[in-house]
């Protein structure tokens, strides 16, 4: 065996092993988008969709705002 023949050899198993990855991406790709669809049309998301923002939205606002109040407190706590 040569090298340029195993250089030869590593190129093809690289575009081989990339080729299976992207087909396996495509492949993922399309069955989330025909998930998405059949939910949508059988209007199964209509539900969580109307409660999500409502009741999601203060909940991570105030989350939000207590890991701010805990790091700011925790900087004062270091420089005092």
């Amino acid at each position: 065996m040569t090298i340029s023949y195993m250089l030869g050899q590593s190129l093809v198993l690289t575009l081989l092993g990339i080729g299976v990855v992207f087909a396996f991406i495509i492949v993922m790709i399309a069955c989330l988008t025909l998930v998405h669809r059949i939910v949508h049309s059988l209007k199964l998301d209509a539900e969580a969709a109307a409660e999500t923002p409502a009741a999601s939205v203060p909940a991570a606002a105030s989350a939000g705002t207590a890991h701010i109040a805990a790091i700011a407190a925790a900087v004062r706590a270091k420089q005092g």
